[in-house]
């Protein structure tokens, strides 16, 4: 399973990269990462046209979009855009940020889970 890493780089700057979270087979139930420890769970829903300037998180969080879509850009301009189903790991907690806005006409609801 392939999500997207907003991580902060050696050069204080946020960066996106791939990666893939490893699954493995437990027979009949299917294929499953290994568990990891949570600290909070919570739903949030910002509206269409919302704009963050740069930024960093608060911590490390995985953020599941549920419904709508946003766009988030790096120190570089690089931007990624997330949907429905998209995972994004953010662990960019220090260093320059990133900047998100919501597109679209829909508000950008998701999910986060914040680890320890």
């Amino acid at each position: 399973m392939r999500i997207t890493h907003l991580f902060t780089g050696k050069d204080n700057q946020s960066h996106f990269e791939e990666i893939e979270i490893r699954l493995e087979s437990r027979g009949s139930l299917g294929l499953f990462t290994d568990p990891a420890v949570v600290k909070a769970f919570f739903f949030r829903e910002v509206p269409a046209g919302y704009r963050y300037t740069w930024h960093t998180v608060v911590c490390r969080e995985y953020v599941v979009t549920l419904e709508g879509k946003a766009e988030i850009e790096v120190s570089s301009g690089e931007t990624r855009r997330f949907g429905k189903g998209d995972v994004l790991l953010a662990e960019d907690v220090s260093g320059h940020g990133h900047k998100t806005r919501v597109i679209g006409k829909k508000p950008w609801r998701q999910m986060f889970i914040t680890l320890e």
